[in-house]
Parts: C-alpha cells; structure tokens; sequence
C-alpha cells in the first residue's frame, strides 16, 4: 500500500502574476492529488497544501521547482501538512 502524505509548500521568486495558481490546479488535478494553492500578498509568494500518495507529491514538488513559462521559482519550502481530501482548489489570496 502506498502511503499518503500532506505538504505545506511555500513557493518564492516571480510567482504571482504568472498564472501559477492556475497551472497548479490543473497539474495537481491531471496527478489525482488533493489540496489547494493560494497567494500571499504581504511577501508575493504562493503557499500550497498536497496530499496524495508519497511518489505523486513529490512529483509535484519537483514540477512547483519549474512552475508555468513564465514563473521564476528562486526556492520550494516545505514542511508537513494537514491532510485534505477531495479535489484541489484555488483558495482566496492570503492578505
């Protein structure tokens, strides 16, 4: 059995304004993961929580590295997670 884990991402460098919010939806969606993606407005980072089976996350982990076209990702933190379950969304910008 495959285990399922849940991280908190915090993802840094030219992130808002680039569609990743978007792209991390749908990537996360098209890998069956669950969670949701949001931005941060008082540093312009984008912090993400992604449950789903140990391999699947970390694939994802390596994807946020690189981000859509147009971002400029300069670091992916991360630390444990509460876990979610259902779909992935896109949550309201953190003020």
């Amino acid at each position: 059995m495959t285990a399922i884990v849940s991280v908190h991402l915090t993802i840094r460098g030219r992130v808002q304004g680039v569609g990743y919010r978007e792209w991390m939806r749908r990537t996360a969606t098209a890998l069956g993961l669950a969670g949701w993606v949001r931005n941060v407005s008082a540093d312009r980072s984008v912090e993400a929580v992604i449950s789903g089976p140990e391999g699947v996350v970390e694939e994802m982990i390596a994807a946020c590295r690189r981000g859509p076209a147009a971002a400029e990702v300069t670091a992916v933190e991360r630390r444990p997670g509460e876990a979610v379950a259902g779909g992935f969304e896109v949550l309201p910008t953190r003020v």
